[in-house]
């Protein structure tokens, strides 16, 4: 009875607590079962691989499940959420698709769902592979590996993190076999290889034809001003010629000039009609398209151009019937295929009906002409080529695709990625790749087009992203959700509601696989969430990237000295050693150069970094990377119309970019410096220049240059160098980024820096942990601002100081202090200390996860909440008065995520406690009195 009680309770609560969530549609707030929340308890939930009865595979740890089939091919067959019961997945796609020297593959897979709204258990068992594709051979368990290793830094970090993340990982291996070579052989062939079985130009109309002309307009004919095959209709009405199909007959090619026609689905195209159906292939004037039919819907494909004539090819073979296009017979763009057991009965040329018929439309068009220039029917492939192109593509046999899988334990988590074996004697290429293709459940019904679409809610990171500090970056740079074209029967109008999710490289990679060795795409971690409350979306994504990147929660105070001359130097490091601080940089503008590799500055770097090391503090300098100019023929060649994102950069693979890597490990090997602020890290440019040592063109530019710094990052976690880097490089080894701060704010007046610094804190950790993002205190003028903006003399601004202090240490963000010193009088030192102090004393629970209770404005109070269930401070309240006045307020502060669901023992900062109960909305209420412009602090136990 308790539990129902329970039960209902947060039912009715969750309603209200999300509806008030602005842009969240309707859904729980909170987990109905505290005590099974992932979030709050890590309790036994490993991850498995299972078979079921029907010989499916499942990939679960308790959490989330991903269900695959493994026969006639390989797919994923489910994908839900164990807490909440839903579905994420509507639809059966291929694994993954590849393109292998210039030829496209489908990897695994199933067809033949009959709708895609949603997917019935008893409907896979009469799914089919596609016969083209790669097919499932083997898989294999093994347990997670580390991507690359990781030198912990223990002194940084709250608490020791695994890595790798414990789970397991599930290898699936797909081999094409003899029938897709065969199939593949079919379609790759020149139509020039097959015998000519009908052909016709058209001089006079050939006997074997007869026609339909629409009885719509006086001039309707197929033979038009004596020219046969040149059509005369209105548009939307039916004109065509028919005739038997020759027995031997596979391939059947029109060519076609769509003249002033202006149909879209009357338009002039090929039909074959087969006893229960007609299958078309048309030209779509009015709507610049190609439509094909396939005897239940209508698929089209834009990309017409005005006025050109366009060859239209169907081929029937093995039960399958493809269509395609092109404008000279080289290019063949396919449109669609369908499954047809029988042979066709008649072809037909012209302008056909919708469905293939002779019915005009009720709305007629203007009249127009259009011309059937050649037509043919192709019978099979000699038995030279068969010979031939058999041989030349049995080497494909050779290759394996495996599509590996990991699922973590105690993570809502799916990563996933392809390699790519050659066990071929040819050099192969992977010309491009799509590693995930999801069909996702709608999150949203909606009829009309959207400037916003809700996306699912699902999170997606990747280890390929660059070009920004949020993760948002992976829309432009590794993948996309994508209307979905079988989905013919969602509710929005126009069809294009962004529900099927891929994810490949926006260019290439175009990458050479000798014989024997492997690729490799980049991985993509994929998040099911239990909840739309923006708050647990947060906290769920911070959780999974401590996890899969746990150098992150590295967190080590730092310093920014102005100035790299050694006795600046010295100062700084004694100063950082005396008060608590853990890290010295030297900061942009400070006189390092990353690049100087003579022996005078790298003895002299080295001198500083032991004596830095001798005092307890790391060392390290800024180096900026792109938005320069090198010149030389150095700098990355954009296509046109495109520019560099910050403007101009270097190419990574250009003989300078290769060299400025080169000095940077040898600037890290002898010198024994700490960290690297890598400013302007590559942001995706691409390069065109085909002159570079390191890339051979566009299309392999990209990848390359990212594979140049990110093995550089991940050579830097591997010796443990921090990484600040202002992009989001968290996946390939940096530890942190800005939190998401203006620069020229800090040069505002120091009062109105102070509230934005926390503004800028609150929402930067809605999908950041404290330790992943830096803020920034300018004790020195920094790009303007003068006396009224800076902090020196520090001894005359302690209250700001302070306050600045109690902003950063007491959410856990690390700052860069930007000067030629810490403090400027003992008064300084002490007051330093005492921050450092409380940071260390409580880094633990700082450095968890954040609950945002009210963002910084200036009217009032604002405050967070640190919680750390499983620590022994299992919270810390911070709260701030912006005001000139002394202010009480009695606050419901929510407490759920601090695992004190009865009650709690708050700890005020001056070591007074009491006991506080926790009502059943899992809330303590406490009447606060906050100081003047100041704050107060409280650790919950």
């Amino acid at each position: 009875m308790k539990k129902s009680f329970f039960i209902l309770f947060w039912f009715l609560a969750s309603m209200g607590f999300v509806q008030a969530q602005q842009g969240a549609p309707f859904g729980n707030s909170l987990p109905l079962a505290a005590e099974s929340d992932w979030l709050l308890n890590r309790s036994d939930q490993p991850a498995r691989v299972q078979t079921t009865e029907e010989g499916h595979l499942v990939l679960s740890n308790g959490l989330v499940r991903r269900t695959f089939s493994t026969g006639p091919n390989g797919a994923t067959i489910g994908l839900e959420h164990l807490k909440t019961g839903e579905s994420f997945l509507r639809s059966v796609r291929p694994e993954a698709a590849i393109q292998l020297d210039g030829i496209a593959f489908d990897i695994g897979g199933l067809t033949g769902q009959p709708v895609h709204n949603y997917l019935l258990r008893q409907w896979i068992a009469s799914m089919k592979a596609d016969p083209a594709s790669f097919k499932l051979v083997e898989h294999r368990v093994e347990a997670t590996k580390a991507r690359f290793a990781w030198k912990k830094r223990p002194e940084w970090m709250p608490k020791d993190m695994p890595w790798p993340a414990p789970g397991k990982e599930l290898i699936f291996t797909y081999r094409l076999d003899e029938e897709a070579i065969r199939l593949l052989l079919q379609r790759s062939t020149a139509d020039e290889s097959r015998e000519i079985v009908f052909q016709d130009a058209f001089a006079s109309l050939h006997e074997n034809w007869s026609r339909f002309e629409s009885g719509a307009h006086a001039r309707s004919s197929f033979i038009n001003e004596g020219k046969a095959g040149e059509i005369m209709a209105l548009a939307n009405t039916a004109v065509y010629a028919e005739q038997p199909v020759h027995p031997e007959a596979t391939v059947f090619l029109a060519k076609i000039n769509p003249g002033t026609d202006r149909s879209s689905s009357w338009g002039p195209g090929l039909g074959l009609v087969f006893s229960d159906r007609v299958i078309k292939l048309n030209l779509r004037p009015a709507d610049n398209e190609i439509g094909f039919y396939d005897g239940q819907k209508e698929h089209r494909l834009q990309g017409l151009e005005q006025g050109k004539a366009v060859w239209l090819r169907m081929e029937w073979e093995a039960g399958q019937l493809l269509a395609s296009w092109s404008y000279e017979q080289e290019d063949w763009q396919e449109v669609g295929a369908t499954s047809v057991e029988q042979a066709p009965r008649y072809v037909r040329i012209g302008k056909m009906d919708a469905q293939g018929g002779n019915r005009d439309y009720e709305q007629k068009g203007s009249l127009g002409r259009s011309k059937i220039e050649e037509f043919f029917m192709l019978g099979e492939l000699s038995q030279a080529a068969k010979v031939a192109g058999l041989a030349s593509l049995r080497y494909l046999l050779d290759i394996s695709v495996n599509v590996h899988y990991e699922l973590y334990d105690g993570l809502p988590v799916f990563s996933k990625w392809i390699t790519v074996d050659n066990r071929s004697e040819k050099v192969v290429t992977v010309n491009s790749f799509t590693s995930e293709i999801l069909a996702v459940t709608e999150p949203e019904s909606t009829v009309d087009s959207r400037e916003q679409w809700l996306l699912p809610n699902l999170t997606i990171e990747t280890d390929f992203n660059f070009g920004g500090m949020t993760s948002e970056n992976v829309l432009r740079s590794s993948i996309a959700w994508k209307p979905d074209p079988l989905y013919a029967t969602q509710v929005n109008y126009e069809r294009t509601m962004p529900v099927l999710l891929e994810v490949s490289p926006k260019y290439g990679p175009e990458q050479t696989v000798q014989p024997g060795a492997a690729f490799s795409s980049y991985r993509v971690w994929e998040l099911l969430h239990d909840s739309w409350d923006r708050e647990r979306k947060g906290l769920e994504h911070r959780r999974m990237m401590r996890a899969l990147a746990p150098w992150v929660t590295e967190n080590p105070i730092l310093m920014h000295v102005r100035s790299a001359d050694t006795e600046a130097v010295k100062k700084a490091v004694d100063q950082s050693a005396e008060v608590g601080f853990e890290m010295v940089i030297m900061t942009f503008g400070s006189g390092f150069n990353a690049e100087d590799d003579t022996p005078q500055n790298l003895d002299r770097l080295k001198e500083l970094a032991d004596y830095a090391h001798a005092k307890g503090i790391a060392l390290g300098g800024y180096s900026l990377l792109a938005s320069r100019r090198v010149g030389g023929g150095n700098d990355v060649v954009m296509p046109a119309g495109m520019t560099p994102r910050f403007g101009n950069s270097p190419c990574l693979e250009s003989e300078w970019g290769q060299d400025y890597f080169e000095r940077l490990y040898n600037l890290y090997r002898k010198t024994g410096l700490d960290i690297l602020e890598h400013d302007g890290s590559y942001p995706g440019d691409v390069c065109a220049a085909t002159d570079h040592p390191g890339h051979k063109g566009l299309a392999d530019s990209q990848w390359n240059q990212y594979r140049r710094i990110s093995e550089f990052y991940k050579w830097a976690r591997s010796k443990g160098i921090y990484l600040n880097v202002p992009d989001y490089y968290f996946l390939t080894g940096s530890n942190k980024t800005g939190m998401g701060y203006r620069e020229t704010n800090w040069s505002l007046p120091r009062a109105q820096q102070e509230i934005i610094e926390r503004q800028n804190i609150y929402d930067g950790t809605w999908t950041k942990t404290p330790s992943m993002g830096w803020m920034f205190v300018p004790l020195v003028q920094y790009h303007g601002g003068g006396e009224a903006a800076t902090i020196e003399p520090l001894k005359e601004h302690l209250p700001h100081y302070e306050q600045r202090l109690a902003n950063l240490f007491g959410a856990g963000v690390q700052a860069c202090y930007r000067g030629p010193q810490l403090y400027d009088a003992p008064e300084t030192k002490a007051l330093v200390e005492k921050w450092v102090g409380f940071y260390k004393k409580h880094r633990e629970v700082l450095d968890a996860d954040l609950i945002h209770l009210r963002r910084p404005d200036g009217r009032d109070w604002d405050g967070i909440l640190h919680v750390n269930p499983t620590g022994e401070e299992k919270g810390l309240l911070m709260l701030y008065n912006p005001l000139n006045e002394e202010i009480t307020r009695t606050l419901s502060v929510p407490v759920y995520y601090t695992g004190l669901h009865e009650q709690v023992q708050l700890e005020d900062q001056w070591g007074n406690l009491q006991d506080v109960p926790v009502a059943r909305d899992y809330s303590m209420t406490v009447e606060v009195t906050l100081p003047e412009r100041g704050y107060r602090f409280f650790v919950l136990k």
